[in-house]
């Protein structure tokens, strides 16, 4: 069975409550799906090579990938020189409190991380939503993002309630889709 990694960090779990969504939409898409902490990643990093994909998750602190998950990255670095993740697919999502909150350039850092590893970074799909006089924050992609997942959490309340179920449903479909290139990549 095709098998991909979700490695991700969060402050505050709601960042891990996004994972959930990623991995159930990765099973959806006929594919395990297999969650690590970026600190459990850190540690088992040589298991990491055995995927056939990758989805990278972190708050974005400051308009950057959070401390803890940079720490996962900057430990990758032998995987990097021995180039073990060559050709694996890879995407990414992230995290924050406001509509922007400059989740973009987070997105950008994972995809240039990836880029470095040597893997093939697949964005989302679904066309922006929530940009039209007939479009409401319940649509799939509210936040309309291209290079990969992002989703909002209100920081005053917990991952029990936010970010809401539209950005839930969005994390299921862009799992569902990572697992289903990862299948047609991998064959």
């Amino acid at each position: 069975m095709i098998k991909i990694a979700i490695v991700s960090h969060s402050g505050y779990g709601h960042t891990f409550e996004v994972a959930k969504h990623v991995a159930i939409g990765v099973k959806q898409g006929g594919a395990e799906a297999v969650h690590y902490t970026a600190a459990e990643a850190i540690e088992k990093m040589d298991e990491l090579k055995g995927f056939d994909g990758m989805i990278f998750g972190s708050p974005t602190y400051m308009g950057s990938a959070s401390a803890d998950f940079k720490k996962f990255m900057d430990a990758s670095s032998k995987a990097w020189f021995t180039q073990q993740w060559h050709n694996k697919i890879a995407a990414g999502f992230t995290n924050s409190g406001s509509m922007s909150g400059d989740k973009l350039c987070t997105l950008t850092q994972l995809a240039i991380f990836a880029s470095q590893h040597s893997m093939i970074w697949v964005g989302n799909d679904l066309m922006p939503g929530n940009n039209s006089s007939k479009g409401s924050d319940e649509d799939l992609n509210r936040l309309g993002s291209s290079l990969g997942l992002m989703t909002q959490s209100n920081s005053d309340q917990g991952p029990d309630v936010t970010p809401p179920l539209s950005d839930r449903k969005t994390a299921e479909h862009f799992g569902k889709r990572i697992a289903e290139i990862t299948i047609k990549f991998v064959g």
